[in-house]
Protein backbone atom coordinates (compact mmCIF):
# COMPACT_ATOMS: atom_id res chain seq x y z
CA UNK A 1 0.00 0.00 0.00
CA UNK A 2 1.11 3.04 -0.69
CA UNK A 3 1.75 5.54 2.43
CA UNK A 4 -0.26 8.77 3.24
CA UNK A 5 1.01 12.12 2.76
CA UNK A 6 0.74 12.97 6.08
CA UNK A 7 3.60 10.52 7.62
CA UNK A 8 6.40 11.54 4.78
CA UNK A 9 8.92 13.85 5.40
CA UNK A 10 9.85 16.57 2.47
CA UNK A 11 12.30 18.87 2.31
CA UNK A 12 11.47 22.38 4.43
CA UNK A 13 9.03 20.52 6.36
CA UNK A 14 9.15 21.81 10.05
CA UNK A 15 9.81 18.75 12.65
CA UNK A 16 9.55 19.49 16.29
CA UNK A 17 10.94 16.98 18.89
CA UNK A 18 11.20 16.83 22.94
CA UNK A 19 14.50 17.11 24.82
CA UNK A 20 14.63 13.76 26.60
CA UNK A 21 14.44 14.12 30.48
CA UNK A 22 17.67 11.81 31.20
CA UNK A 23 20.17 14.69 28.98
CA UNK A 24 22.67 16.17 30.88
CA UNK A 25 22.88 19.36 32.27
CA UNK A 26 25.68 19.96 29.72
CA UNK A 27 23.97 18.99 27.24
CA UNK A 28 21.45 21.61 27.82
CA UNK A 29 23.92 24.27 28.96
CA UNK A 30 25.60 23.73 25.17
CA UNK A 31 22.11 23.65 23.52
CA UNK A 32 20.94 26.90 25.56
CA UNK A 33 24.00 28.97 24.66
CA UNK A 34 23.67 27.70 21.22
CA UNK A 35 20.19 29.28 21.68
CA UNK A 36 21.43 32.17 22.59
CA UNK A 37 23.96 33.18 20.10
CA UNK A 38 22.51 31.48 16.86
CA UNK A 39 19.04 33.06 17.55
CA UNK A 40 16.74 32.79 14.52
CA UNK A 41 19.13 30.40 12.66
CA UNK A 42 19.01 28.00 15.85
CA UNK A 43 16.38 25.43 14.07
CA UNK A 44 18.77 25.58 11.45
CA UNK A 45 21.81 24.47 13.56
CA UNK A 46 19.62 22.06 15.29
CA UNK A 47 18.60 20.19 12.22
CA UNK A 48 22.17 20.44 10.88
CA UNK A 49 23.17 18.69 13.70
CA UNK A 50 20.54 15.68 13.39
CA UNK A 51 21.46 15.69 10.07
CA UNK A 52 25.12 14.92 10.57
CA UNK A 53 24.08 11.85 13.21
CA UNK A 54 21.49 10.50 10.92
CA UNK A 55 23.82 10.76 8.12
CA UNK A 56 26.87 9.40 10.69
CA UNK A 57 24.77 6.36 11.18
CA UNK A 58 24.04 5.02 8.31
CA UNK A 59 27.00 5.83 6.59
CA UNK A 60 28.74 3.33 9.63
CA UNK A 61 27.67 0.65 7.55
CA UNK A 62 29.64 1.84 4.64
CA UNK A 63 33.32 2.14 4.36
CA UNK A 64 33.95 6.04 3.79
CA UNK A 65 36.97 8.10 3.32
CA UNK A 66 37.15 12.15 3.40
CA UNK A 67 39.16 13.79 0.98
CA UNK A 68 40.39 17.41 1.05
CA UNK A 69 39.25 19.36 -2.29
CA UNK A 70 42.00 21.58 -3.66
CA UNK A 71 39.45 24.23 -4.06
CA UNK A 72 36.55 25.46 -2.71
CA UNK A 73 33.57 24.05 -3.97
CA UNK A 74 30.61 26.49 -5.63
CA UNK A 75 27.17 25.85 -4.55
CA UNK A 76 26.39 23.93 -8.01
CA UNK A 77 29.31 21.23 -6.98
CA UNK A 78 28.02 20.58 -3.94
CA UNK A 79 24.47 20.12 -4.69
CA UNK A 80 25.70 17.77 -7.58
CA UNK A 81 27.90 15.98 -4.85
CA UNK A 82 24.55 15.70 -2.15
CA UNK A 83 22.89 13.39 -5.52
CA UNK A 84 22.50 9.97 -4.74
CA UNK A 85 24.00 9.25 -8.50
CA UNK A 86 27.04 11.46 -7.75
CA UNK A 87 28.08 9.77 -5.32
CA UNK A 88 27.93 6.30 -6.15
CA UNK A 89 29.66 7.23 -9.35
CA UNK A 90 32.50 8.55 -7.34
CA UNK A 91 32.73 6.17 -5.44
CA UNK A 92 32.73 3.82 -8.05
CA UNK A 93 35.49 5.62 -9.40
CA UNK A 94 37.88 6.04 -6.10
CA UNK A 95 37.08 2.50 -5.61
CA UNK A 96 38.96 1.95 -8.88
CA UNK A 97 41.61 4.18 -9.11
CA UNK A 98 42.22 2.45 -4.98
CA UNK A 99 42.21 -0.93 -6.60
CA UNK A 100 44.58 -0.22 -9.10
CA UNK A 101 46.88 2.78 -8.09
CA UNK A 102 49.05 3.05 -11.43
CA UNK A 103 46.00 3.85 -13.35
CA UNK A 104 45.04 6.54 -10.99
CA UNK A 105 49.07 8.09 -11.46
CA UNK A 106 48.09 7.36 -15.13
CA UNK A 107 44.63 9.07 -15.14
CA UNK A 108 46.41 12.11 -12.94
CA UNK A 109 48.78 12.45 -15.84
CA UNK A 110 46.38 12.95 -18.93
CA UNK A 111 44.52 15.31 -16.51
CA UNK A 112 47.30 17.32 -16.06
CA UNK A 113 48.73 17.17 -19.54
CA UNK A 114 45.17 18.70 -20.38
CA UNK A 115 45.46 21.91 -18.07
CA UNK A 116 48.74 22.33 -19.41
CA UNK A 117 46.92 22.04 -23.08
CA UNK A 118 44.32 24.36 -22.37
CA UNK A 119 46.98 27.70 -20.67
CA UNK A 120 49.26 26.93 -23.71
CA UNK A 121 49.83 31.28 -22.66
CA UNK A 122 51.25 30.91 -19.54
CA UNK A 123 54.54 32.47 -19.30
CA UNK A 124 57.33 31.75 -16.51
CA UNK A 125 58.95 34.57 -15.08
CA UNK A 126 62.81 34.80 -14.99
CA UNK A 127 64.51 33.88 -12.05
CA UNK A 128 66.58 36.46 -10.61
CA UNK A 129 68.50 34.27 -8.70
CA UNK A 130 70.34 32.27 -11.20
CA UNK A 131 73.63 32.51 -10.68
CA UNK A 132 74.97 32.08 -14.37
CA UNK A 133 73.38 34.98 -15.51
CA UNK A 134 74.45 37.02 -12.20
CA UNK A 135 78.07 36.06 -13.28
CA UNK A 136 77.46 36.98 -16.97
CA UNK A 137 75.86 40.49 -16.29
CA UNK A 138 78.74 40.98 -13.88
CA UNK A 139 81.89 40.50 -16.65
CA UNK A 140 82.68 42.96 -19.23
CA UNK A 141 81.80 42.59 -22.94
CA UNK A 142 84.72 41.25 -25.10
CA UNK A 143 84.61 41.21 -28.94
CA UNK A 144 86.10 38.49 -31.09
CA UNK A 145 88.44 40.54 -32.16
CA UNK A 146 90.04 40.66 -28.85
CA UNK A 147 89.87 36.86 -28.25
CA UNK A 148 93.48 34.84 -27.61
CA UNK A 149 92.53 31.80 -29.76
CA UNK A 150 96.11 30.33 -28.44
CA UNK A 151 95.01 30.45 -25.22
CA UNK A 152 91.82 27.98 -25.82
CA UNK A 153 94.10 25.59 -27.69
CA UNK A 154 96.19 24.81 -24.74
CA UNK A 155 93.26 24.40 -23.07
CA UNK A 156 91.88 21.49 -25.20
CA UNK A 157 95.09 20.08 -24.57
CA UNK A 158 95.16 20.16 -20.77
CA UNK A 159 91.94 18.48 -20.50
CA UNK A 160 91.97 14.67 -20.68
CA UNK A 161 89.25 13.15 -22.32
CA UNK A 162 86.94 11.54 -20.38
CA UNK A 163 86.87 7.53 -20.34
CA UNK A 164 83.51 6.19 -21.94
CA UNK A 165 81.01 4.47 -19.57
CA UNK A 166 80.64 1.14 -20.71
CA UNK A 167 76.69 0.37 -22.23
CA UNK A 168 74.26 -1.35 -20.76
CA UNK A 169 75.07 -4.84 -23.20
CA UNK A 170 78.72 -4.78 -22.53
CA UNK A 171 77.80 -4.56 -18.20
CA UNK A 172 74.84 -7.36 -18.87
CA UNK A 173 77.22 -9.46 -20.62
CA UNK A 174 79.91 -9.55 -18.55
CA UNK A 175 77.59 -10.38 -15.91
CA UNK A 176 76.42 -13.29 -17.68
CA UNK A 177 79.38 -14.51 -18.94
CA UNK A 178 80.62 -14.74 -14.81
CA UNK A 179 77.86 -16.18 -13.86
CA UNK A 180 78.32 -18.99 -16.72
CA UNK A 181 81.63 -19.76 -15.83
Amino acid sequence: MKKTASSEIKRGQAITFRIPSDVSDYTLRLLQKLKETERRNFSSKIAEYVLDGVGQATHQDREMIALPMPNKLSKSQRDWLKHSHSEAMLGTIMYHLLSDPLRATALLASLNGNELNEEPYIQAEPEEDDPNTAIQEDLPKKELDDFDWSLNESERQEEEPEPEEENLDDLLGDFLDQMNQ
